[in-house]
């Protein structure tokens, strides 16, 4: 068990990392916008993970970790920042590839809104809970700028995250402990509401959305720019 949270890894990107060269996907062929995403997300969340592990907000239990640590985090969870948005965004490629023709409903972006604004209302009432605070106000905060920017991939988004939702509650449940005599990774109660998806703290689908949308915003900004270069270049040839 002592190398549990490093095979969840291995689990979570096998079968996204097989599928990469897929004829039909071709997901391999966007990875230069996707591991920039990846990137300046992660170096977010990590920051976040930094100071939160120091202080006592959650921790890792070494006896199912490998043993190496960098700046204070075992090496498991830096690579949780790559695996899992990788994994995540090509259950969202999935979703582009079967569901083409889904748009945007007139009413997704008015509702992201209020759901925003819901998460921002949350964040105030629980600022003694620190995870709770800082999660709901991030989230809702992040909701409401992709709401300003209305982009046309939204709808396909939220399909996708509701979707990744089930290995989302597959992994994180093994994390926090529905398997094992003792959690993976710990949280101080004192700073979380306290409900629970199984072993599963509330907070953490937030958690779940914030990664995954930081991760898709930025990754089809990347994919917008490279291919406006990409037209550019060709017209002026």
């Amino acid at each position: 068990m002592k190398y549990l949270y490093l095979l969840l890894h291995v689990f979570t990107i096998a079968y996204p990392l097989a599928q990469s060269f897929e004829s039909r996907l071709q997901y391999a062929k966007k990875w230069k916008a996707l591991f920039p995403a990846i990137i300046i997300t992660a170096t977010f969340f990590i920051i976040w993970d930094v100071f939160f592990t120091q202080a006592g907000i959650w921790g890792f239990n070494r006896e199912y970790l490998s043993g190496l640590f960098i700046v204070n985090l075992p090496i498991e969870e830096w690579l949780f920042f790559l695996t899992v948005p990788f994994a995540s965004v090509f259950i969202y490629e999935c979703v582009w590839y079967f569901l083409p023709k889904v748009d945007n409903p007139k009413w997704i972006f008015p509702a992201q809104f209020i759901l925003g604004i819901i998460l921002l209302i949350v964040a105030l009432l629980h600022s003694e809970q620190t995870y709770t605070f800082y999660n709901f106000l991030f989230t809702g905060i992040f909701l409401l700028i992709v709401s300003y920017t209305k982009p046309l991939w939204l709808a396909k988004f939220w399909i996708g995250y509701f979707i990744h939702l089930i290995p989302f509650l597959l992994i994180n449940g093994v994390l926090t402990g529905a398997i094992t005599p003792e959690p993976v990774v710990w949280y101080d109660n004192l700073e979380i509401m306290g409900p629970r998806i199984i072993t599963i703290p509330i907070e953490d689908s937030m958690y779940a959305l914030l990664l995954l949308l930081m991760n898709i915003f930025l990754y089809e900004s990347f994919i917008k720019k490279f291919d406006l270069l990409r037209t550019t270049r060709e017209k002026s040839s």
